[in-house]
């Protein structure tokens, strides 16, 4: 039986390394990290000490396919000049950290059209995609799209704008999916019973394509399905319920895929959540 990959986006508060020890602490086996600050455009450089350190934590902790999420102002869709050039800059900084630290994946939210289009924007967003050709030729990351709520203006939230980029893009750069359950939940995907994943699960292998699905984000959700808010909730806790978490640490075509918990409460929760996850893939 393949191993649990089963995590959380821990601190990297003192130096990314710090994230992997507090992954191990909670009973992780897979982590999630933001790189350098995500609240500001220009990233921090990563030190030849530190990636030292990282290497003798990875070595320590046993943890894998190590996730990284881009910076939250980054927008590869943007109608504005200014913001897209920042944007594809940072974006770019941010494959180079992820090369220099050999982490597995880059999650990012596809973009917001703002003062444009939908269809402008996802255009856009292949066009930023498309630039990155030859430096992701020689990198070892994978970059994930991430499943949007479709708050504001923000593109993602349909399988159909997934598939328009994939379409575009998978056949000359590593690319794949991150579904985030509160994400789709809010975007009218229904999630609240096995059936209800089921049917999901065949919508998105119809649309998109599983081989397309790499990873999770598992959150429940604080608003009820389909109401394009994105606010998340302690698993079981919210609108989706915990049927639907139990079904994909079980079902033989999502047991496998890393798994990174965003729940509220931080550490001391997740450490709680991550052993119901692992006690739910003994079923499977």
């Amino acid at each position: 039986m393949s191993k649990v990959l089963v995590g959380a986006h821990t601190s990297a508060a003192g130096g990314a390394p710090n994230a992997l020890y507090e992954g191990k602490e909670i009973g992780a086996t897979t982590i999630q990290l933001f790189t350098s600050n995500q609240k500001q455009w220009h990233g921090r450089k990563i030190l030849p000490e530190e990636i030292d350190e990282w290497k003798r934590a990875l070595e320590e902790t046993g943890i894998e396919k190590v996730m990284s999420h881009d910076s939250y102002l980054i927008n590869l869709g943007s109608p504005d000049a200014e913001i897209l050039e920042k944007s594809r800059n940072a974006f770019l900084a941010e494959i180079e950290r992820c090369s220099l630290l050999n982490i597995s994946y880059l999650n990012f939210h596809p973009g917001a059209a703002t003062t444009g289009s939908e269809e402008e924007c996802l255009d856009t967003i292949v066009e930023s995609l498309l630039a990155l050709e030859k430096t992701l030729s020689s990198k070892n990351v994978r970059l994930l799209l991430e499943t949007t709520a479709g708050q504001g203006t923000s593109v993602g939230h349909t399988f159909e704008h997934l598939d328009y980029i994939l379409e575009k893009v998978a056949k000359k750069i590593p690319i794949g999916i991150c579904i985030d359950t509160c994400h789709i939940f809010a975007a009218g995907y229904d999630l609240r019973t096995k059936a209800a994943c089921q049917a999901t699960l065949h919508t998105f292998d119809k649309i998109v394509g599983l081989e397309h699905l790499y990873a999770f984000h598992l959150n429940d959700s604080m608003k009820e399905l389909g109401s394009r808010v994105d606010r998340h909730a302690s698993l079981g806790q919210g609108k989706i319920g915990i049927e639907c978490f139990e079904f994909l640490m079980t079902d033989p075509r999502t047991r496998s895929l890393p798994k990174y918990l965003e729940t509220p409460d931080g550490a001391t929760h997740w450490k709680q959540e991550i052993a119901l996850l692992k006690k739910f893939a003994e079923k499977g």
